[in-house]
């Protein structure tokens, strides 16, 4: 995404990729909740990212309103991006920072709000940015030289402001010199995997092999892998993962082989208000991207099942990788301890 001075608000668009590289500009809060919806712009970090920045385009479209319709048009755009997608919880810390902003603000000139509006837009996205970079330095020191990693869906730039957390892991391992092997999960159905991480990787010049998801448990049981590393789109307070659907059955291989399964995730993805996995809303998509891709239609017109994501449970986690340290075996006390500012030492030795 990016947002130059004097232009429009753009992103890549994501579901063009690998095949072409597509900015499209958001100039609402309307197109920005259709972008985070139709999954132009998806993974966690990312769709806070984008959804601010759509609060500080509507901002700035309603500058020469007179400021009772200035402010509600604001909440309009801050209930339809908050109906966006329901899973990530990135999306509502990044709408309660704006909101939280916005009020620090709200008696000065419509000119003035949508100025500082922008600016904490670019907080959030430099902000996130920083945090990959530091998560990226602790992940690193799980990550063995010579290291086969296996990661599933996409947790790379793409997913976040820039650096990634699973991928940003791997990319600062490679940059402290170490030599790692990535396999990639296709991440059935819309195939993130495939499209986004491979492509990733392959831009950067980190070796990487696509598999099937259905190949992970042979992959796993011969011993070719020495560790997982995905993304978070939400963590409960127990510890408990939501990730994109497929992460929970990696888990479970993962420990039937003596496989470490590692989650990297800024601390905006924990939701504190979430005792446990069961209560994370997962997101139910559409039957047409199991039924078929694009305008290709391969199964006939049944009911489909197609949750985004899946929940893994805090005990088959072997640690957590966060900009502020890492949590090994995490659950809920560990969880209540990084909540209130637990150093990596802390947290490493509880």
């Amino acid at each position: 995404m990016r947002w130059p001075a004097g232009a429009d608000f753009e992103i890549l668009d994501q579901r063009a990729l690998p095949g072409r590289e597509v900015f499209i500009p958001l100039r609402s809060a309307t197109g920005t909740a259709h972008a985070i919806r139709d999954l132009a712009v998806r993974g966690a970090p990312a769709i806070g990212c984008t959804a601010a920045f759509g609060i500080a385009v509507e901002a700035l479209n309603a500058v020469d309103v007179p400021p009772a319709m200035f402010a509600a048009r604001l909440e309009a755009a801050f209930v339809e991006l908050a109906a966006s997608r329901p899973t990530a919880i990135n999306l509502f810390w990044a709408l309660d920072r704006m909101r939280a902003a916005w009020k620090t603000c709200a008696a000065e000139s419509t000119r003035s709000v949508a100025t500082r509006l922008r600016a904490e837009a670019q907080t959030i996205f430099d902000e996130d940015i920083a945090a990959n970079r530091r998560m990226g330095e602790f992940g690193a020191m799980l990550v063995p030289d010579g290291a086969r990693i296996l990661t599933h869906c996409n947790a790379g730039a793409l997913a976040t402001a820039g650096h990634g957390t699973a991928l940003g892991v791997i990319r600062s391992a490679v940059a402290a010199g170490k030599k790692v092997e990535v396999f990639a999960d296709e991440t059935r159905p819309v195939l993130q995997g495939a499209r986004l991480t491979a492509w990733e990787l392959h831009r950067d010049g980190i070796p990487v092999t696509l598999l099937p998801d259905v190949a992970a448990a042979s992959l796993l049981a011969s011993g070719r892998i020495d560790l997982v590393i995905v993304g978070a789109d939400r963590i409960a307070a127990n510890g408990d993962v939501a990730n994109k659907v497929g992460t929970y059955p990696l888990a479970v291989l993962a420990r039937r082989h003596g496989v470490q399964f590692h989650v990297a995730a800024p601390r905006s993805t924990f939701d504190f208000s979430m005792p446990d996995g069961a209560s994370i809303p997962i997101e139910q998509r559409g039957a047409g991207e199991v039924l078929g891709y694009g305008t290709e239609r391969w199964a006939p017109d049944v009911p489909v099942f197609n949750p985004a994501f899946d929940v893994t449970p805090a005990g088959l986690v072997s640690t957590i990788i966060t900009e502020d340290g890492l949590i090994p075996g995490p659950d809920a006390s560990k969880v209540a301890a990084f909540r209130v500012g637990a150093t990596v030492r802390e947290t490493r030795i509880r």
